[in-house]
């Protein structure tokens, strides 16, 4: 998952205009023009430089009603080396019982640079993410135990119009619960795979597939597991302001094939990035 979303973007937006104007700009007008680090379901191998903070929300609603939506705010860990971020998601999912609506579990995330940077021809950035339980795993709205996600992000430029990612990633649960309160260890994979054609430095087209493994507690020490394939067609484009304020909507349509059904959402995409300090 990726909320009543609208008041933590303002807040956090609001702090960061107030102080736009009085920060150095952190890239170049022929830089800040591009959309770079915009995937939707994806991670690209970019941290955020030093002073610019991004905000990012989404919402994905399926056809039979189910939807989530999410927030997600990265900032700089002094340099661009190191990243934190956290995610907080809302979600409507129709249970075995009935429609269930709340939050769901709270991701806090640390990204690594490896190699490169968004300047480079390659750039490689694994990412740690502790997966809090905040949701109630009784209406599946949540895991029921503390989790543990890796994710290693690839970024390569391909020419000078196509850019594509690369995701392999497992999340680890000691000891997820069901609806019912029995326990057992989960264990999930995730590969993903995106090509971005950059259309114009301010309107890209995008396609991103994502395998994922998952398991669910049907027991007590008992798991199931499912995997599902997902190709999501979209496109992104951006509007870059004063104070270097660069505002990038985008839309998508996740269809996910499972093993017994094809299902189709929709995807919709709002990022805010822009200086917060002045970079040293």
């Amino acid at each position: 998952m990726r909320k009543g979303v609208l008041l933590p973007v303002l807040s956090g937006i609001l702090g960061g205009l107030l102080h736009a104007d009085g920060a150095r700009a952190q890239k170049g007008a022929a830089e800040i023009a591009s959309i770079q680090d915009n995937s939707f379901l994806m991670e690209e191998a970019y941290n955020q430089e030093e002073g610019i903070v991004q905000h990012i929300s989404s919402f994905q609603r399926s056809r039979g009603g189910d939807w989530v939506a999410s927030f997600t705010q990265e900032w700089p860990l002094l340099r661009q080396t190191h990243q934190l971020s956290y995610s907080v998601y809302y979600a409507r999912v129709d249970s075995d019982t009935a429609p269930h609506t709340g939050l769901g579990d709270l991701a806090l995330n640390y990204r690594y640079q490896l190699a490169g940077s968004g300047d480079s021809k390659f750039a490689c950035a694994p990412r740690l993410s502790v997966l809090f339980p905040t949701g109630d795993q009784r209406k599946d709205l949540g895991a029921g135990g503390v989790g543990f996600q890796v994710n290693v992000a690839m970024s390569t430029v391909l020419s000078e119009k196509l850019i594509m990612h690369t995701n392999v990633g497992g999340t680890w649960n000691p000891r997820a619960k069901d609806a019912q309160g029995d326990a057992a260890s989960t264990l999930g994979w995730n590969l993903g795979q995106s090509f971005i054609w950059l259309a114009r430095n301010d309107l890209n087209f995008l396609v991103e597939a994502i395998w994922n493994q998952a398991q669910a507690v049907v027991g007590g020490g008992q798991v199931s597991a499912s995997h599902a394939l997902t190709v999501s067609p979209g496109f992104r484009w951006a509007w870059n302001r004063p104070g270097g304020l660069q505002i990038v909507p985008g839309i998508a349509v996740p269809i996910a094939v499972g093993a017994d059904r094809t299902a189709a959402s929709v995807f919709v995409y709002l990022s805010f990035e822009h200086p917060m300090w002045e970079a040293r």
